[in-house]
């Protein structure tokens, strides 16, 4: 049987949220501890569990068909590389910072400072496009002691909460680029591999449009009806059903997470009550 063989980060955060997301794709893998390929029971898959920067190149080479990787690794080794989906999860910046104790102005002071990174070809691009000339130190790990220690003038690394930087009495100047999970696609991957990669597609677009709604259910005097349906999105239409009590309807319907506290605010003001919010599992349109 032929197998789809995708690759995720074998430690860390996007490795507890790729597997999630293939669990909640109903996805099942068989991996047992420290295990470096493991097998899916009710899915054609083969996960391999690979360094993040590693995953570029495994894809170009066709070893993998797909892969969950960090956007902004792929910015960085893998721009020939294709993006199936974007998945909402593992977001983070890739920034310049520097120590606290400096004044800064513009991009402009970066102007022949020494810069310590792991992201080499993305600070490159982005300062030529600034017209700055930069010393850049390679370091693959931990880049914000370099400053410290007299290696750097400044850091490129992954900024997520910022408490890194902060403990370290370096702060953010410079936001280069927004970066969050992708599923990205081998130049090589073949036919029967493309039909897989569309059902697991369909599968976590399921579960990404789940995750960005919220089921709603409230009870609206008829005579407010009108009012409240204006104020409601759904799927297709709400869904109204007549209750027991006369002249009274329930009124069924999607709404966006992101929107969720504004349209309830509207709703009560407009006669909505008993408002019940039920978290939604998965949503096939």
């Amino acid at each position: 049987m032929t197998k789809i063989r995708i690759a995720i980060q074998k430690s860390g955060r996007l490795n507890e949220e790729s597997l999630q997301i293939l669990k909640d794709c109903g996805i099942s893998i068989d991996n047992g501890k420290d295990q470096l390929k493991a097998s899916s029971r009710n899915f054609p898959m083969e996960v391999f569990y690979l360094r993040n920067g590693d995953i570029p190149q495994y894809l170009r080479d066709g070893v993998v068909d797909i892969a969950i990787i960090g956007e902004n690794v792929l910015i960085e080794k893998g721009e020939d590389i294709s993006i199936a989906e974007r998945l909402g999860f593992s977001k983070c910046k890739v920034s310049l910072a520097v120590p606290k104790s400096v004044k800064y102005n513009s991009v402009q002071d970066f102007q022949g400072k020494r810069i310590a990174t792991s992201y080499p070809n993305t600070v490159l691009n982005y300062l030529k496009g600034k017209g700055v000339t930069a010393d850049l130190h390679i370091i693959n790990g931990s880049v914000e002691i370099a400053p410290n220690i007299g290696l750097a003038d400044a850091i490129c690394d992954i900024v997520s909460s910022g408490s890194t930087l902060f403990k370290n009495n370096l702060k953010e100047v410079e936001v280069m680029l927004t970066s969050e999970a992708v599923l990205a696609v081998s130049p090589k991957i073949t036919t029967e591999r493309k039909e897989l990669l569309e059902k697991l597609q369909f599968r976590i677009q399921s579960v990404l449009r789940a995750r960005g709604s919220k089921y709603v259910l409230l009870n609206a005097p008829n005579e407010k009806l009108d009012g409240i349906l204006k104020l409601l999105p759904g799927m297709r239409s709400p869904t109204v059903l007549p209750l027991a009590d006369e002249g009274w309807s329930s009124v069924h319907t999607v709404i966006n997470k992101d929107k969720f506290w504004e349209v309830i605010d509207e709703l009560k003001k407009a006669g909505a009550e008993g408002i019940l919010v039920c978290p939604i599992e998965k949503m096939v349109l």
